[in-house]
């Protein structure tokens, strides 16, 4: 029909769908309690992020964020170093933010995850035995305490909009809860961390890097067999799997 919008797959795989038609994108989750956390983590947020227009499960529908994404994974982001300090800022903010009234990950399920995740890693070929102990070794550094703070739980850059270097919004909520500031940091600037002093400055105080470095290991570590499962691949260049094999 004249005039209608096309619509674009954004992602899509046995659990969850993102679709774009026009200025609206149309989440489909087959689990609730994932939109449920993102539409109350939103409501939240000290933050901008993106107008709820209407929900009605499993569908859930969002008014698009000016502006273009911080950068994608694997790919030179294309944003200023102000917007990356902007992003750090933004941050700050939310960590400062009362906490969201439900829990978050225990260390002994984060250790536990990291333990399971090495194993299968190693007993299925994927990366040599040295590149996953070594990174192992130094995901060490984030089993610690930490006082907990309201983490968006999935900061990757394509997350984050920006224009004219100031934050339009953050997306993808689902994974928001109590967590360790430091998590948030490190999924931003994974595989871009030329941009990490940028984040800092824009954070505005002193960060552990051996920490941030820990979790950039964790991350790429755990989140492998999720991506190989749902269709993406860990060993495109600049993605999870150069991450781990830098750190050697």
């Amino acid at each position: 029909m004249a005039g209608m919008a096309e619509i674009e797959v954004v992602v899509a795989h046995g659990e969850r769908a993102t679709l774009r038609v026009g200025d609206v994108f149309l989440k489909i989750d087959v689990d609730q309690t994932r939109t449920d956390v993102e539409v109350r983590a939103m409501a939240l947020a000290p933050i901008p992020t993106p107008q709820v227009l209407w929900r009605k499960p499993p569908v859930l529908a969002l008014a698009a964020l000016p502006g273009m994404a911080l950068g994608r994974l694997g790919e030179p982001s294309p944003a200023s170093s102000a917007a990356w300090a902007a992003a750090g800022a933004a941050v700050r903010a939310l960590h400062d933010a009362p906490l969201p009234p439900w829990p978050g990950r225990r260390l002994e399920e984060i250790a536990s995850r990291l333990d399971g995740e090495c194993a299968w890693l190693v007993s299925n070929g994927l990366l040599p035995a040295d590149v996953v102990i070594r990174n192992r070794q130094i995901a060490e550094a984030v089993l610690r305490p930490w006082k907990p703070v309201f983490i968006h739980g999935d900061l990757q850059i394509a997350h984050v909009f920006v224009d004219d270097d100031e934050i339009t919004g953050v997306i993808d909520w689902s994974e928001a809860a109590p967590g360790d500031a430091l998590y948030d940091l490190a999924v931003l600037t994974l595989g871009h961390e030329e941009h990490l002093d940028d984040v800092v400055v824009g954070y505005g105080t002193h960060v552990d890097l051996d920490v941030i470095r820990g979790w950039w290991s964790w991350r790429s570590l755990v989140a492998a067999r999720s991506l190989i499962e749902n269709g993406f691949d860990p060993s495109l260049p600049g993605c999870e799997f150069d991450v781990l094999r830098a750190r050697m």
